[in-house]
């Protein structure tokens, strides 16, 4: 099969079989049917590290609230913070907003087709780029994603740690890569990574490319690719203090500009330390009656694991804050609305276990 009949193929099967995303424009047999920009943007960056099943909830509220980029570089940084609670990686979030922002100002809210325009704005790299370009534009780009680095390797039976060839992979997604219907192309390939050649158990009696697949033919399909071992990630503790008020309100406090969680709402918290024993109350944001919460809770970061105990106090509504830089990045927020606030998930496990039930 030449690189024409592999992408004809390719095209019928995702004509039949293709996904049906709230950013995605439908597949049209024989011609491209482009998808809005904004839409491809707002997806892509969103579904960076995080699957699509957890991401459509998220793009079809960000879309409700914020129909056009005009719209998302108008609001504040911290309502697109609290929309984005729970998704994860929430630099993502601040660059989504301050790109919004130069899509705006410098490109009066049209995205550019330009590479090297779209590389220049905040939070876009190579792969979103590519991705952008193809899907909602028609220009012929190598969109590798984590499911076409898979299909790649498997098509080719390539050996070596997917990190160490990665350059290779590109390239020989990139000379796949039709001029005709590049969107559809590049989405087809995701889509074959995501149902088809998945990482285990590859459905390879179903697969368009069969035929062609040299990992099938070498019988190691389920074996690639090969990826290098993974390091165990150290273990990290700390403690978290949940403080009450008696008019029902809970302390939380903005993290600093910059660092994890940056700008995020936090439950006051001390620690965070590899190989040290949790804070002592000397570190409590009042000066109160602290009680542990029976248990602990568990969070996994991208480099590191996280455990925290959490000591519960209850507090006058006059009740200080101890420290002047904290009362200036502190808040009180009725419990009610905590479920509203830019809480990353960490700080919902911590405010759920506090109170003995699902925030």
């Amino acid at each position: 099969m030449d690189k024409r009949q592999h992408a004809s193929v390719l095209l019928s099967w995702y004509d039949e079989h293709a996904r049906v995303l709230p950013w995605r424009v439908g597949p049209k047999s024989g011609r491209d049917v482009r998808a809005d920009p904004y839409h491809v943007w707002l997806s892509e960056i969103m579904l960076q590290q995080t699957v699509v099943k957890t991401v459509i909830p998220y793009f079809e509220t960000f879309l409700a609230r914020w129909p056009t980029v005009f719209e998302l570089a108008a609001c504040d940084q911290e309502d697109v913070l609290k929309r984005w609670a729970g998704l994860g990686y929430y630099a993502r979030a601040r660059n989504l907003h301050a790109c919004a922002k130069v899509v705006v100002s410098r490109h009066d809210g049209v995205f550019p087709s330009d590479e090297q325009q779209l590389l220049a704005l905040p939070g876009i790299g190579p792969y979103t780029q590519s991705a952008i370009r193809a899907i909602a534009f028609g220009k012929r780009a190598g969109v590798v994603d984590g499911n076409v680095e898979r299909v790649i390797a498997r098509l080719y039976a390539l050996k070596k740690p997917v990190r160490e060839i990665k350059s290779q992979i590109q390239d020989k997604a990139f000379a796949l890569t039709p001029a005709s219907r590049p969107g559809d192309y590049a989405q087809a390939m995701m889509d074959l990574g995501a149902t088809i050649c998945t990482p285990k158990r590859p459905a390879c009696a179903r697969c368009p490319l069969q035929e062609n697949c040299l990992a099938l033919k070498g019988d190691c399909a389920a074996a690639l690719p090969v990826r290098a071992a993974k390091k165990p990630k150290p273990v990290r503790t700390g403690t978290a203090f949940l403080v009450l008020r008696e008019d029902g309100c809970v302390l939380l406090r903005q993290r600093l500009d910059k660092g994890l969680l940056a700008k995020m709402l936090e439950v006051p918290s001390r620690g965070w330390i590899e190989g040290q024993k949790n804070a002592r109350n000397e570190s409590a944001p009042v000066q109160a009656q602290w009680q542990q919460v029976p248990g602990f809770i568990t969070h996994t970061f991208t480099h590191f694991h996280l455990q925290l105990d959490v000591q519960c106090a209850h507090v006058s509504a006059d009740h200080p804050v101890l420290a002047a830089a904290d009362r200036a990045r502190c808040r009180w927020v009725p419990r009610h609305e905590l479920g509203e606030q830019a809480l990353p998930g960490v700080m919902r496990k911590i405010l759920s276990h506090g109170f003995g039930e699902p925030l």
